[in-house]
């Protein structure tokens, strides 16, 4: 490995897909509110292809970002990918415009998003595919069993989850097999703190998003800040590094529109806490 790539960890998902624990979330390559065209559209290519050359091989995307644009870049972009590189995106949520997201989980509309993102994608399946939320107005078994035919049908390899329980995961995995749950999770938010507990026990990837919230955390003078200063790192590099540290299934997946940006991000993975403090960080 030369030392452009990443020196971390890996995880298999589905037990036989290896990706680099941090990954890449490819959302804020969108425009404002998630919504259209990026303003600097070179920036959002050259974003995606410094995060290939840094050795992030799993890019996190959705149908929903832009929408359609995020996965229209990657695969304009990326296409024809490295081997190793896998894409992973999400269906289920429509947009009626900036900052406007609302599930649809009938199973028509999944289908077509599904094939959808393979176009854009430029894929002929898709490694990982999330139900981007679970639509309270479709009863569960008719979204998973979407899910699962588009899995037998060769279209996706493996099945995900966003935003979910620990009872939503066990009664989708009675439709489909679970590899990955993607969850909002943070220093200062660990309200999926039993899905995490769970995840490690069944061997199923934990993605959390919004993994850089720091809160009050790194306030001048607060814990985070010190242990920063202790490493001459970021408060960001210290949070991704908590994560990565948190538990062996954690994939965190920091997006950005700025290569400057996604490079700190990346230089996390060199970042090694002690017991102490990752202790001081966890309270």
């Amino acid at each position: 490995m030369s030392e452009e790539r990443l020196d971390t960890a890996t995880f298999e998902l589905g037990g036989d897909l290896p990706v680099n624990r941090l990954g890449f979330g490819a959302m804020r390559i969108t425009g404002e509110g998630i919504w259209g065209e990026p303003e600097g559209p070179e920036e959002s290519r050259a974003v995606l292809r410094r995060a290939v050359e840094l050795g992030v091989n799993l890019i996190d995307t959705a149908d929903s970002y832009g929408p359609d644009v995020s996965e229209r870049l990657i695969g304009e972009t990326l296409h024809p990918y490295p081997e190793d590189l896998v894409i992973a995106t999400k269906g289920g949520l429509v947009r009626g415009g900036p900052g406007q997201w609302e599930p649809n989980g009938r199973p028509e509309h999944l289908r077509e998003a599904c094939e959808g993102s393979l176009k854009r994608l430029k894929l002929e399946r898709i490694d990982l595919y999330q139900l981007h939320r679970i639509d309270p107005n479709v009863p569960e078994e008719e979204q998973f069993g979407i899910l699962s035919e588009l899995r037998d049908e060769g279209k996706i390899r493996y099945v995900g989850l966003s935003e979910v329980d620990v009872e939503q995961i066990q009664r989708a995995q009675e439709v489909v097999p679970i590899v990955s749950v993607q969850n909002r999770y943070n220093l200062t938010d660990r309200g999926s703190e039993d899905v995490l507990d769970y995840c490690e026990r069944e061997g199923i990837a934990f993605i959390p998003w919004f993994p850089l919230a720091t809160g009050d955390l790194a306030r001048p003078g607060g814990t985070l800040d010190e242990i920063a200063g202790r490493h001459d790192a970021t408060p960001g590099q210290v949070a991704l590094a908590w994560l990565l540290a948190r538990s062996p299934v954690m994939l965190p997946i920091p997006g950005t529109s700025s290569v400057e940006h996604l490079e700190e991000n990346v230089a996390a993975t060199d970042l090694r806490l002690t017991d102490e403090e990752i202790a001081e960080l966890t309270g």
